[in-house]
């Protein structure tokens, strides 16, 4: 079947050695925007849909078209189109506006979703293995599979050992289910449960089942976030505020209305009972239904949802840059309420550039450890057919010369390297004897086996794993003059110390050991693939130590989650001796004297302790050696229930359910599986510790910024309340109109919702404890700044309202006149003041505003931008918002009481609030008095 797809040009072991343009390869797509251009007009119109629900946007619209209709029927087409078209210019504004940034966030989640499916992966061509992107794989490609392994394209088993997939995702049953030649059909998205093997690719990208099905289906990114949903619950209860003052104010302005009690700028009552034409009086409820529906839009903070998801698709695009590929959008915010991180050694804390620098073998110390001298014939002979043989790794000897090319795991790869520093001839040392069996490696068992059979019909089993594991299932070793001899208990102790002294070096030690099988080996396939490979009775050939050095700068990311409050624990499959070094090399232990029996510990005594004891000592736990996947499940079990917030590492397929499990689970990028991705929340492109680190920053940044926003914007919800609450109570006038409070809206919730969210993470944030889950959103120190705020504002806008005449020396102009500078200053300077307090909504509990400023480009573009429109307002579209110019004076008041703000805030940093939430007080205080009643 592989010939006939691929033509003469293919070999099967050696994959496509030749790419023709003309061809019939088609690269393999998923559907995603990297193939099918997503129709944005479309998708933006959508939204234009979605932002034209807004009940209270329809209500202003139809009293636009009202107001409209009355003002050309009462002033002619002139004069009487500039109040309604105002309203609904204002309103379609705000509309498209929120579309746009709708869309622009909708297309930024879905290029993270296709960079998300964008896998990469390892296929054989011309005879060596290359990685290639799953969006370039062709028809008549070989690719190995591994366990964890995603099943890339549909196609066919090649070979295989022990593979067996599990094909939930397509067929829906969750039977395991086992292939070989019988059964060699394998469908793309499937994943691979046991074994390994060697496919050929025969269709790809919407030519394959799972193609199709995800060229049919869109990933949802609507979820809600904890965060969003919290959101909702205090735009809920402002909203319900703002539409209590809503209805009091109609209410009190149509009575005043209607019983003679308003009064036009010029003095005139606008409706006289029995006198006032109904156009006239209907035109004048509109205007007041108008206010009180833009009293109830600007109260409703529909920009916290909006700055939810502003926040989110910003960090996420900046911790792409920073190597994080977050694929569930809640993850973002939960990291920042982390309160330990367990994660694993190999490739995190550590480089992962593995090299053998210690070697044992023929009983003693080899040493330069590539030194094959010390070699007796026969140990090289099976040393280098154990190195070979079993092996996931592979060798590529360029056919002009040059370095040799070494693939598969870093721990593969090093002892590959070893191997053919000993002489090994890797194609050569495969052909010679043939593979019947294989065990993969299994981190539970710590070793990986493989049978194979000579060409005399001898069959060798090697084992190649933890060096204490393997050694114990030794009781003969080869020794340097070709003999066979007994493991005695002194050699065994020899050994073990080695072992120990190796691991105190913090270098990893795995033993290789073979053993010869006599009994006949069954040729049928079904028998095999259940046969057990016996593991006693071993020949120890060589013990190794392979040196991973620690990674650049972890010590000092290790301080730094310390100093946040967030403590690091290392889970690895190492034995302990090794854990602990590599520990106090990072930084997790700062001393021999930390490390007790209780801060140490291995994985199969923590595994045997009772529940209760096991709550108790994780929480002591520094570093767990010789773990199993379950026993790091176990540990973020216990850690949960005593109430952390844990975020794992993990990059094997048996970590999946320990990610799943923790609050946000965390797989290796380059490490890691296909199975544990899918089981993550946030995928570390580079594996570093460095990286995750800089997700913990992230997440802190995401609940700061949402923080800064909210403080913001009740700032300007309370002031606008009070202050159009306040003037039409006590004297019927409005001091600001409905086009300049949607224009308030639209500085409030788009243009700050864009400043605030992308603020970026500062160091200040993580010399702070993590943010618990039960925490109030308004801190005391939010309630603090935004109430000194709020009324300095609407105290200094309602004296303006109230005595503006006399103070701006406007008592001799006209009536008229006189009430639009008075208002047009209000506007003005209520704008301003949201202007200066967005400043102060950047540090909401430092005492410098100012830095870091000039980091947030973003925030000084909007700063400006805000500034000029307010400008282009007040001096030229004084039609449109019912204001006049103002001359130089006024505009001075107007930034002197926008200014004014800031040392207010400097001043009220000073005054002490109780770290108590204010919600407790409150619960404290009716429980006491509910007690003594």
């Amino acid at each position: 079947m592989g010939s006939h797809t691929m033509g003469s040009h293919h070999d099967l072991d050696a994959g496509i050695n030749r790419y023709d343009d003309d061809d019939d390869h088609d690269p393999f797509y998923i559907t995603s925007t990297k193939n099918a251009p997503i129709n944005r007009l479309r998708r933006w119109r959508m939204f234009l849909w979605e932002a034209w629900q807004d009940l209270t946007l329809i209500i202003l619209m139809v009293a636009a078209v009202a107001s409209l209709a009355l003002g050309i029927k009462t002033e002619g087409i002139k004069e009487g189109w500039y109040d309604g078209g105002s309203i609904a210019f204002a309103v379609i504004l705000v509309i498209v506006v929120t579309a746009i940034s709708d869309c622009r966030q909708s297309l930024q989640f879905q290029n993270l979703i296709d960079e998300k499916r964008n896998i990469h992966l390892e296929v054989i061509r011309d005879g060596r293995r290359v990685e290639v992107s799953i969006y370039d794989l062709v028809v008549g490609d070989v690719v190995p599979l591994n366990i964890g392994d995603q099943v890339p394209a549909d196609g066919v088993v090649i070979s295989g050992y022990s593979l067996s997939i599990d094909e939930s995702s397509m067929t829906g049953e969750s039977k395991i289910v086992h292939k070989d030649s019988k059964n060699p059909f394998l469908m793309s998205g499937c994943k691979v449960a046991d074994g390994s093997g060697t496919m050929l690719v025969t269709g790809v990208g919407v030519n394959t089942e799972w193609g199709l099905l995800m060229a049919s289906i869109s990933e949802d990114t609507g979820e809600e976030t904890p965060l969003q949903v919290r959101l909702n619950g205090v735009a809920t209860f402002i909203g319900i505020v703002g539409l209590a003052v809503g209805f009091i104010v109609l209410f009190v302005l149509l009575i005043r209305f209607f019983t003679g009690h308003t009064k036009n700028p010029d003095g005139s009552v606008p409706f006289t009972p029995g006198k006032t034409k109904v156009g006239d009086a209907v035109n004048g409820a509109i205007k007041i239904l108008t206010v009180a529906v833009t009293i109830v839009v600007v109260a409703v903070p529909e920009g916290l949802p909006l700055v939810v998801i502003l926040t989110l698709a910003n960090s996420m695009r900046k911790m792409m840059a920073d190597k994080a590929l977050v694929r569930r959008l809640s993850a973002c915010e939960t990291m920042g309420s982390a309160t330990t991180i367990c994660c694993d050694k190999t490739g995190t804390l550590t480089l992962n550039q593995m090299t053998v620098v210690e070697a044992y073998a023929g009983g003693e110390k080899i040493d330069p450890p590539d030194s094959n001298s010390q070699l007796s014939p026969m140990l090289s002979s099976l040393l280098i057919e154990g190195i070979a043989q079993n092996s996931n790794g592979s060798v590529y000897v360029p056919a002009g010369g040059g370095n040799v090319e070494l693939s598969g795991s870093p721990t593969e790869k090093a002892i590959l390297k070893w191997g053919i520093q000993l002489g090994m001839n890797f194609g050569a040392a495969r052909s010679e004897s043939s593979i019947i069996h294989v065990f993969p490696f299994n981190s539970e068992k710590k070793r990986g086996g493989v049978a194979v059979k000579l060409p005399n019909s001898e069959v060798h089993i090697h084992w190649k794993g933890a060096a204490e594991i393997v050694l114990a299932s030794c009781t003969n070793y080869i020794d340097i003059n070709n003999q066979l001899v007994a493991m005695d208990e002194d050699k065994a102790t020899y050994f073990k110390e080695a072992i120990d002294d190796m691991a105190t070096h913090s270098l990893r030690c795995v033993a290789i050991a073979y053993r010869s099988y006599m009994e006949k080996v069954s040729d049928n396939e079904e028998e095999l693939s259940q046969w057990v490979l016996p593991d006693n009775d071993l020949v120890l050939l060589a013990i190794v130590g392979i040196k991973d050095p620690c990674r650049p700068g972890v010590k000092d990311a290790v301080r730094m989650c310390q100093i946040a409050g967030v403590k690091v624990r290392m889970v690895t499959g190492d034995n302990i001796q090794t854990a602990r070094a590599i520990a106090l090399e990072c930084g997790i232990l700062t001393s021999e004297a930390d490390a007790s029996e209780s801060i140490i510990i291995e994985g199969k005594a923590f595994c045997e302790l009772a529940d209760s004891e096991r709550e108790e000592i994780a929480e002591k736990i520094s570093v767990m050696g010789r773990s199993s996947p379950n026993d790091k499940l176990l540990l973020v079990q216990a850690l949960r229930k005593r109430g952390h917030v844990v975020a794992v590492t993990g990059d094997g397929t048996n970590d999946a359910p320990a990610l799943h499990e923790a609050d946000i689970g965390l797989a290796m990028g380059i490490q890691g599986t296909e199975v544990a991705k899918e089981s993550s929340d946030i995928i570390i492109l580079d594996d570093s510790f460095a990286s995750v680190v800089k997700v913990v920053r992230w997440g802190r940044c995401v609940y700061a910024n949402i923080q800064k926003f909210i403080q913001f914007q009740l700032t300007v919800n309370v002031a606008a309340l009070i202050i159009n609450f306040v003037a039409v109570v006590s004297s019927g006038d409005v001091p600001l109109n409905a086009v300049q409070l949607l224009w308030v809206n639209l500085i409030m919730d788009t243009l700050g919702a864009l400043a605030l969210a992308t603020e970026p993470p500062t160091d200040n944030q993580m010399q702070r404890p993590p943010v618990g889950r039960r925490e109030p959103l308004i801190t005391n120190i939010m309630w603090r700044n935004l109430l000194i705020q709020a009324i300095y504002q609407s105290s200094v806008m309602l004296v303006l309202n109230f005595s503006g005449k006399s103070l701006l020396n406007l008592e001799h102009d006209t009536s008229d006149h006189a009430n639009k500078v008075k208002n047009t200053l209000i506007f003005n300077s209520f704008v301003i003041c949201q202007i200066f307090n967005e400043f102060n909504a950047r540090k909401p509990d430092e005492k410098n505003i100012f830095t870091g400023i000039t980091k947030n480009r973003l925030f000084m573009g909007i700063v400006v931008l805000t500034v000029v429109l307010q400008i282009l307002i007040i001096e030229f579209l004084g039609k449109f918002t019912s204001t006049i110019r103002l001359n130089w004076k006024h505009w001075i008041i107007s930034v002197v009481i926008g200014f004014i703000g800031w040392p207010l805030a400097f001043i009220g940093k000073f005054i002490h609030v109780p770290a108590t939430p204010l919600s407790s007080i409150f619960n404290r205080c009716s429980r006491q008095s509910n007690t003594q009643s």
